[in-house]
């Protein structure tokens, strides 16, 4: 367990437009060398432990109480071994059960937050059906379970969103409010699943529009890019994923635009909703574009403060691991309620291109700029990391008779912590009034249900341990 303490003073910041911004409260950091998945042996590569915990926040989901879930993507592929599968390795695709435990100091004046991390546990993602791999198949596969694998060449014909396709990278991540599923988006197809918690077992498939398919595939991302004029851009699919707090949608949001829509460097960027129970689809479109920078940033993740207004995460690849100074990265409020779906338009057929879809794209405002905040907390910006991914509410905070909400942002340090840092979480506080005028923030709620430690436990009769707890306020 890690523990480390932010600065004495709090940062209270103020937006472009006036408005209270959150403040920063308290910084942790996690660095395993291996997860615990129990999995032995190396990686193709030679160089990475099967096991080898890192990445772990390209997705970040609360469970409720100090359970948090945290997504590694596809694995490790910075190491050059085989150009011809852009590096990528059968690296079995998993999420990570950690617990984040905010702890709470009071003074007699002043209140001051640290932060306490753990890994309870790694949970493996598979299919109870068969997938399709290429010439390396997951020797951990057994009867009725394959597992997903981040390499490039797990793929059968067909459309990029064919769900017997083996491989996956994950980068969104949320949790049901029975406490029982867990969502999550990839970049590859992309794909919307939903898997068991414990097991690991997929459960769901749900189908996203025919624009978001690319139809020529590649296990190398340049080609595949090159071969396609329409459907997401190779490595920018479905970078974020929100839950509603009713727990009856989701939300994806894609990494940069569609090929038709300009691709990646453009502005016109998707965003699709999915009821849970019927499948139904809707589509947005957001703007990239930051008139400050004259300039287009790919979207990272987006989180939902109530059914209509969500938080989405912008950043440049700027900062610790990529050896230079982070300049963007900031999280801006949007509100769909009278947003235009786009795919409803022509008939139903939709519309594309980046000219089409400007007019639509909703409003955005500035809620948070990550790197103003960590500078004047002290962090320099080049060691502010330079993939800020996964975000995520926490549990509620209550000092003395004021309720403030907490945010936790997360990194992927492409497991490369000696070159981008560990594993690393920063905490902000914030009121509905830090939401602007008319905005109500609303958590979600979660049922109490046993974790896979817990489970594995139970399954070899010793009992069960750690239930997660319900949704409560820390209290000073």
């Amino acid at each position: 367990m890690q523990k480390t303490l932010i600065a004495s003073a709090l940062l209270l910041a103020f937006s472009a437009g006036g408005q209270a911004a959150p403040i920063f409260i308290a910084q942790g950091s996690l660095n395993n060398a291996l997860d615990l998945s129990g999995l032995n042996g190396t990686l193709e590569n030679g160089s990475d432990a099967a096991a080898v915990f890192g990445g772990i926040g390209s997705g970040l989901a609360w469970a409720g109480g100090n359970t948090f879930l945290a997504l590694p993507d596809r694995g490790p592929n910075a190491a050059a071994w085989n150009a011809a599968v852009d590096n990528t390795t059968s690296y079995i695709s998993r999420f990570q059960t950690l617990s984040l435990g905010l702890n709470q100091n009071f003074n007699g004046s002043s209140y001051s937050y640290s932060l306490s991390s753990s890994l309870n546990a790694t949970t493996l993602l598979s299919s109870s059906t068969p997938l399709a791999y290429g010439p390396v198949v997951p020797g951990n596969n057994s009867a009725g379970k394959d597992y997903f694998t981040g390499r490039s060449d797990n793929f059968a014909a067909g459309a990029s969103t064919n769900p017997n396709n083996g491989r996956l990278d994950p980068e969104g991540i949320r949790v049901s409010n029975d406490g029982k599923s867990v969502f999550i988006s990839d970049e590859y197809g992309p794909y919307v699943y939903q898997f068991d918690r414990l097991t690991g077992t997929r459960t769901n498939t749900f189908t996203l529009p025919g624009a978001f398919s690319a139809a020529n595939l590649s296990p190398q991302g340049a080609t595949e890019i090159s071969g396609n004029s329409s459907g997401r851009v190779a490595n920018k699919g479905m970078e974020g994923l929100a839950i509603t707090p009713d727990g009856k949608t989701l939300v994806g949001f894609m990494q940069s635009p569609l090929a038709q829509d300009g691709g990646d460097g453009g502005r016109a960027n998707r965003i699709v909703t999915i009821d849970i129970a019927t499948g139904t689809t809707r589509q947005y479109v957001y703007d990239n574009y930051l008139a400050d920078r004259n300039k287009a940033y790919n979207s990272s993740e987006i989180l939902a403060i109530n059914d209509h207004e969500f938080l989405v995460l912008e950043r440049d690849g700027k900062g610790l691991g990529d050896g230079s100074k982070a300049v963007v990265k900031r999280v801006y409020k949007i509100d769909l309620s009278a947003a235009t779906d786009i795919g409803a338009l022509n008939g139903g057929a939709g519309i594309s291109g980046e000219s089409n879809l400007l007019p639509h794209a909703v409003s955005k405002t500035l809620f948070l700029d990550l790197v103003a905040s960590l500078k004047a907390a002290g962090i320099a910006d080049t060691s502010i990391p330079a993939k800020l991914e996964g975000m995520s509410f926490g549990e509620d905070i209550l000092e003395g008779s004021t309720l403030y909400h907490t945010l936790y942002i997360a990194n992927d340090n492409d497991f490369l912590p000696d070159v981008a840092g560990p594993n690393q979480f920063f905490v902000y506080k914030f009121t509905d009034a830090d939401l602007g005028p008319g905005s109500r923030f609303v958590n979600q709620s979660f049922a109490a249900v046993p974790e896979p430690a817990s489970l594995a436990l139970m399954l070899s009769g010793l009992g069960l341990l750690g239930w997660q707890r319900r949704r409560r306020i820390v209290r000073g």
